[in-house]
């Protein structure tokens, strides 16, 4: 099958982070089993979701994992030109969730899985496709214990997140929370009977968004990051029961990303002593039962690799670059790199076409692909 005909195998499979990935799976694991090449699933806690591992070649060391995530963010809410679990081409690029981020990475690696069964291989080539990536990198922590319980060591991990087909060597790590605040309920017209917890969140927010322009006035523009400072966001606020009661609850899911080196736990610190010394003793002096909870959610760490790793030097070559990028958006990549893999980002697609209504990917980014990855079946093959 072509890189166009797989990607619309896999766009077609809604792999949306709530719902399952073993239809895809299977589907996958069919087409690679008749081409002889065995895979192996880790599944989640729950059986419903699963990362699969498959080797191509010698069982032995070295060799690249290609490494991409099988579920893609949601569409509700979204207004798309064309159903967004079916490929849909249009000029020179194809449309479909997923294409960017990152199916066409997957759909050419499969693509060329047949070619890389035919040949004598000296070292190995290793699909890792896992769950929940989109979430917190969920499914890579179970498949990289994994795959050190197996004693697996490549020379070098590419994840295919979409870069343009650029080598990127270093993003930001991003750590996720909720905060509740709880206050009391009253009739709006004897508002000073109760404690309205939103507007008392709303201060909370303040503060965020405070550290987020003193991050901004402190930015260093050589950190090679754009931005070029950490960033905070309040992605989804949830509070309140009708316009004419006082909110007994109020809770905002929130985010910091650090470049590489920074202390990622230090806006939690702040922010917490916010809450603790500022605003949670006024609003205990009107009602005692009032508090604030802050829980953290995900880490996913920030990722840097060395500028003559081995998975470096080799993602270079074959993308035909002279220097590696750095990006603010997260990934796997940290996490292999924190289990001791040598590890860069290079992949089809803009990551700006990502999670967007009419998400989509240049048909010439498929091709570089194509001959990223033709390049690697000659390397392992020399």
């Amino acid at each position: 099958m072509t890189p166009r005909e797989l990607l619309a195998r896999l766009v077609a499979f809604d792999t949306t982070s709530a719902k399952t990935n073993l239809p895809l799976l299977e589907f996958i694991t069919e087409y690679l089993r008749q081409i002889g090449v065995r895979t192996t699933l880790v599944h989640d806690d729950t059986g419903a979701k699963a990362n699969l591992w498959a080797t191509i070649g010698p069982e032995h060391d070295g060799g690249v994992v290609l490494s991409g995530h099988t579920d893609v963010v949601p569409v509700a809410g979204q207004q798309w030109d064309s159903d967004p679990f079916h490929l849909d081409e249009r000029g020179e690029r194809l449309y479909g969730r997923g294409t960017a981020d990152m199916k066409s990475f997957l759909a050419v690696a499969l693509a060329l899985a047949p070619d890389f069964a035919r040949a004598r291989l000296r070292a190995p080539v290793h699909f890792a496709f896992s769950y929940d990536e989109e979430v917190g990198c969920l499914g890579v922590r179970k498949l990289i214990p994994f795959l050190i319980e197996r004693g697996v060591r490549p020379a070098a991990v590419v994840v295919g997140e979409p870069t343009s087909m650029q080598v990127v060597t270093a993003h930001k790590g991003i750590r996720t929370f909720r905060t509740t605040v709880t206050g009391v309920e009253a009739h709006s017209s004897r508002s000073e009977l109760g404690l309205n917890a939103i507007m008392y969140a709303a201060k909370l927010i303040a503060f965020l968004r405070n550290a987020a322009r003193d991050f901004k006035n402190a930015a260093d523009p050589r950190s090679g990051y754009e931005p070029p400072y950490p960033t905070v966001n309040v992605g989804m606020i949830e509070g309140g029961t009708a316009l004419n009661i006082v909110p007994r609850t109020c809770s905002f899911l929130w985010e910091v990303r650090t470049l590489p080196g920074g202390d990622d736990g230090d806006l939690l610190r702040r922010f917490d002593a916010f809450a603790r010394e500022e605003v949670l003793p006024v609003m205990r002096a009107e009602a005692p039962s009032a508090d604030i909870v802050t829980t953290p959610s995900h880490r996913v760490p920030a990722f840097a690799d060395e500028a003559d790793s081995p998975a470096t030097t080799l993602a270079l070559a074959l993308a035909g670059k002279n220097e590696a990028l750095r990006v603010s958006y997260g990934s796997e990549a940290g996490l292999f790199r924190q289990a001791g893999f040598s590890t860069v980002l290079c992949g089809p697609g803009d990551i700006a076409d990502a999670h967007r209504p009419n998400e989509s990917v240049a048909l010439a980014q498929i091709e570089q692909c194509v001959a990223f990855q033709r390049g690697l079946l000659r390397h392992l093959a020399a």
